[in-house]
């Protein structure tokens, strides 16, 4: 879970200076993670780098996109962790934000996560 942690922090810190792209490691996790990304606007998109093979090349949207930026806030850390079962989802008020576990299932967003009935670590929350 580090790296995920760094990955969100990579991705800040990148947005904030304003640059079109980040290079970072690739692993599945990450992946999935970039997956649930695309949708909220936080990332463009990603792919595999032709000059580092064994990195991400992570797109981030820049100045001349107009759109509201998303707001990224991590909630699992590497010396506390946040869970949430499934009961307590129901409970969240999470209406304009999604907010993405780590399950049994993989990582996927609280809103598939009520459907699968799984609950898991929480990761982030995108507002």
């Amino acid at each position: 879970m580090n790296l995920l942690v760094d990955l969100l922090t990579q991705i800040l810190n990148g947005s904030k200076a304003k640059k079109s792209f980040i290079y970072y490691p690739k692993s599945i996790k990450c992946g999935q993670i970039l997956n649930k990304l695309i949708p909220t606007g936080i990332i463009v998109g990603y792919r595999t780098s032709k000059s580092y093979p064994n990195m991400y090349k992570i797109f981030l949207p820049g100045s001349g996109f107009n759109i509201a930026k998303p707001h990224m806030t991590p909630l699992s850390k590497p010396s506390r962790r946040v869970y949430v079962s499934a009961q307590d989802l129901w409970k969240l008020n999470t209406g304009l934000s999604v907010l993405i576990l780590s399950t049994s299932k993989g990582i996927i967003s609280d809103k598939d996560s009520r459907r699968l009935g799984v609950g898991g670590e929480a990761f982030c929350i995108i507002k």
